[in-house]
């Protein structure tokens, strides 16, 4: 007769806890949790990498479809909002506008829709290796900066072919890219963390995000918006998160934004309503004696939020919603992967 198993005369967990037994899947210090991502940073590049190189795998086009996306999503609102519901109106470079637009918008609603979905498309790989699981929603990020940066290579060609020029200011577009990234991030973890427990979450999403498209001037300008719209309305406006940072893009790379921005000449009522009233009109100029577009004349109206209020909410923006997600997430480490 085979003996009996013996048993522990002491209680397991003190038994556990004298030969250096740790529970595998207990969350760790903030601060070790940190630095377990900050190890794993070869591995979550190159997860992003491959991910990245296989997504578009089975498609004839292969990786052009990371440009010819946006690029075909662009024509789309230009067709719809620039010449059916003349979005155009006050804007003198309207393709390059709208272009930049879009592409800085789709890093965001990229970012957040795909941030949702990661907890519950990499269960599998949850469940069989332990590792910091914010290193999931960091690497999907990453894989949408890599398309954002292929994206911005086609959006400086169309800049400069349409009559932009080459300046100092596009060397804002690091700082501003590199805030927008840590927004995203901060987004995603938070939605990966509500995703991951409700799978609801992932289907309210994309809805959440198509109102905020139209609410953050991909399309349009905002200024260009009814006189009778509030002024705390038109600031809501332009300065919620993807707004931020489109409007950043387009100061960096358009120099016809920058200049016909309201606030950037001395203000002028009789110019300011002249704009207002027909935003996509001409004039005739007392200098050349020929009809000009009305879009500078918005130069001479009060500005909605100057240069400085954007940075500042980028600033808040990304480092607080980083910050928050990253905590957020990291508070239930421990839960993600069960049943």
């Amino acid at each position: 007769m085979a003996d009996e198993p013996r048993l522990p005369d002491q209680p397991l967990g003190a038994l556990a806890a004298a030969h250096g037994l740790k529970l595998s899947g207990a969350r760790p210090a903030l601060s070790k949790y940190l630095s377990m991502l900050w190890q794993r940073r070869h591995f979550i590049i190159g997860y992003a990498t491959a991910r990245n190189v296989s997504m578009y795998t089975d498609a004839r086009l292969g990786q052009i479809w990371q440009v010819l996306t946006p690029l075909l999503n662009a024509l789309v609102y230009y067709l719809i909002f620039g010449l059916l519901f003349q979005a155009a109106r006050g804007v003198e470079n309207y393709p390059a506008f709208l272009l930049a637009g879009v592409f800085v918008f789709a890093f965001t609603e990229r970012s957040i829709v795909t941030g949702s979905n990661v907890m519950r498309a990499n269960l599998q790989l949850i469940r069989a290796l332990y590792f910091p699981r914010a290193s999931l929603p960091l690497a999907y990020v990453l894989v949408e900066l890599q398309q954002m940066l292929v994206g911005m290579v086609v959006l400086f060609v169309i800049v400069l072919a349409s009559g932009e020029p080459l300046t100092w200011y596009w060397f804002l577009l690091v700082p501003a890219v590199v805030l927008q990234t840590l927004f995203n991030t901060g987004a995603a973890l938070i939605v990966a963390r509500m995703g991951g427990s409700v799978a609801d979450v992932s289907e309210l999403i994309p809805f959440f995000l198509r109102i905020t498209r139209y609410f953050c001037g991909v399309m349009y300008m905002v200024t260009t918006l009814p006189a009778k719209v509030p002024g705390w309305a038109l600031q809501v406006l332009s300065l919620n998160p993807p707004a931020v940072f489109i409007s950043l893009v387009r100061v960096a790379l358009l120099r016809s934004y920058r200049t016909n921005a309201p606030g950037n000449a001395p203000y002028n009522q009789l110019y300011c309503d002249a704009f207002h009233k027909d935003p996509g009109g001409k004039h005739l100029s007392k200098a050349t004696h020929t009809m000009v577009s009305n879009a500078p004349l918005q130069a001479h109206c009060h500005a909605i939020v100057t240069n400085p209020d954007l940075w500042l909410a980028a600033v808040g923006w990304g480092v607080g919603f980083f910050v928050i997600g990253l905590v957020f997430f990291w508070q239930a480490e421990n839960l993600y992967g069960r049943g």
